[in-house]
């Protein structure tokens, strides 16, 4: 038997040789990285600099676009050693860091959408109370907890699957993954189990349940509201929708593989859907609130072509 003393690093498995062409997958995502980058660090920029912008709604915009920094930090600078390197492994410590990044960041997200989701129905739904209702305050309040429960309640998860004896180190993806880590257990996994029921509860069904509600709030005004009232909600509900479903089903198609026999599917098809929301969810942001949303539109343009 092999126990987590002994297991030093991990050899993914998901990696398979692709001659020359490596360099040229290397420089296509080190690009694409990079967009990510200018494209996240404009948006913040311009919500930060610009005082019309210090608005709850685009203060959660703000905390959105450095959780998209935050993640695809997490995932590409790896991902690029990774294609360079003859032999794919990662040692132990650093995968533990690399799970923490991956699952804050889509934990952050989800929270964050759903936030944004109530703000817009205090927006919407209720207008003149607005102001009252989303204070400073009550804004700085809900950025804090986004961020602090996911890394409270990641920094647990991380513990308990680190503890575990392991009977392999083989990971059959191109990343570090919690639940690839658990399958190679011969130890008992019931606390770990229970504790990842538990949180997929708080962080999935919570949010997800504020979601809903919401949205069949912003529906029953608009349905009854005037027309004004439901040019408002299409402009400032359709990017965040947009956000949700992508996000959807890039954690879908996460769950999917993670969860079933995908041996059937072809690797590289297999590693797109893995990669799906740590790549173009970081991406998918920056660009659909910065080109629906006026305001950010109209201050970028200036910003970029007024430095020119």
């Amino acid at each position: 038997m092999i126990n987590s003393t002994q297991v030093s690093y991990f050899t993914f498995g998901a990696y398979f040789d692709i001659g020359l062409f490596k360099y040229l997958f290397f420089t296509v995502i080190m690009c694409f990285y990079a967009l990510i980058i200018c494209a996240n660090l404009l948006l913040i920029v311009v919500i930060c600099k610009n005082r019309s912008l210090h608005e709850p709604m685009y203060l959660f915009l703000c905390s959105l676009f450095v959780n998209e920094l935050y993640g695809s930090t997490g995932l590409f600078p790896f991902l690029l050693v990774q294609i360079l390197s003859d032999i794919h492994t990662v040692s132990a410590p650093f995968c533990f860091l690399q799970i923490y990044c991956v699952f804050a960041y889509g934990f952050i997200q989800f929270i964050n959408l759903s936030i944004m989701s109530y703000d817009r129905y205090l927006a919407i739904c209720y207008p003149l109370q607005y102001n009252t209702r989303m204070t400073s305050n009550k804004v700085t309040v809900l950025i804090a907890l986004t961020w602090l429960l996911p890394f409270i309640e990641v920094a647990v998860l991380i513990s308990l699957s680190s503890s575990l004896q392991l009977c392999g180190n083989i990971i059959n993806k191109v990343y570090c993954d919690n639940y690839s880590i658990v399958k190679l257990a011969c130890s008992d996994t019931t606390v770990n189990n229970i504790y990842g029921l538990i949180m997929t509860c708080l962080v999935v069904f919570g949010p997800l349940s504020l979601i809903l509600y919401t949205y069949m709030r912003i529906l029953k005004v608009c349905y009854s509201g005037s027309k004004q009232t439901r040019q408002k909600a299409v402009s400032t509900c359709t990017p965040h929708l947009a956000s949700l479903i992508n996000f959807f089903f890039g954690s879908f198609f996460e769950i999917v593989q993670s969860r079933f026999d995908m041996s059937s599917v072809p690797n590289m098809l297999r590693i797109i859907l893995s990669l799906y929301f740590l790549t173009c969810q970081p991406i998918f942001n920056p660009l659909m609130f910065g080109l629906q949303m006026s305001k950010i539109r109209i201050l970028c343009k200036s910003l970029v072509f007024g430095q020119m």
